[in-house]
């Protein structure tokens, strides 16, 4: 059976990012804030209100291209105490592309969170060595852990993979306290014959007639002469009447 795993989930670093109070809001102090070199956003949370801050876009990209992107806890220090965040989202601009807007959500360490997760395999699988066609369903995983234990990447070892086999959710390895929100029997991965091969196989089944040919015409043979004697049958019949 193959088998997956995720990578070391074990308690990553937790970056640090410097935020500013901001008391004004509207397009005219976002504008400020710009030309500033900084960028408005909002913190916000279960025990936390949502709380206009400004930071450095630059601050925010370094995050978003570290190795747990979007999924890294950060520290910072809003509404006069020290909180951990992650990103929750962000957007730039549509055309110069710059960093616009970040908003950033409280996040626990003893609290589970619902965090995407890529999907990797690993391997040739057996069944494409046979001329199948490798098919990820997936590319991230819904995943539900703790933020200490966020995994960076989860893979999957297709290599006993064979032609029409498939790996599902009940079958990932994972580490402890993370799990995937997907049913247990959800496909993740397979392996599939080639589109060519599943079109001559549909059109055979597919075409009039082709179930259960040869018995028909082996029955109509013999049918032949049973409608014979059962036509010649009738007339006795009536002779019989007179």
């Amino acid at each position: 059976m193959s088998a997956a795993t995720t990578s070391d989930s074990s308690t990553s670093a937790i970056a640090q990012l410097s935020v500013s109070a901001r008391l004004v809001a509207g397009k005219g102090e976002a504008k400020r804030l710009r030309r500033s070199g900084q960028v408005p956003a909002v913190a916000y949370g279960k025990t936390l209100a949502a709380t206009p801050i400004a930071v450095a876009p630059k601050e925010v990209i370094n995050i978003l291209k570290s190795e747990h992107g979007k999924n890294t806890v950060i520290r910072v220090q809003v509404a006069g105490s020290e909180r951990l965040v992650m990103i929750r989202d962000y957007s730039y601009h549509p055309v110069r592309r710059d960093l616009e807007h970040v908003d950033f959500v409280e996040v626990k360490l003893d609290e589970e969170i619902d965090v995407d997760i890529p999907l990797f395999t690993t391997g040739k699988a057996e069944g494409v060595v046979k001329g199948g066609i490798l098919r990820q369903v997936y590319r991230t995983l819904p995943v539900r852990c703790r933020p200490d234990r966020i995994p960076l990447k989860i893979e999957v070892d297709v290599t006993s993979l064979e032609l029409n086999g498939h790996i599902s959710t009940q079958q990932l390895q994972l580490a402890e306290g993370v799990s995937v929100r997907l049913p247990a029997e959800q496909t993740l991965v397979s392996v599939v014959a080639p589109e060519k091969d599943r079109s001559a196989e549909e059109a055979a089944a597919a075409a009039p007639g082709a179930a259960g040919a040869a018995p028909a015409a082996a029955a109509g043979g013999k049918a032949a002469p049973a409608a014979k004697d059962a036509k010649a049958a009738a007339p006795a019949k009536d002779a019989k009447k007179k």
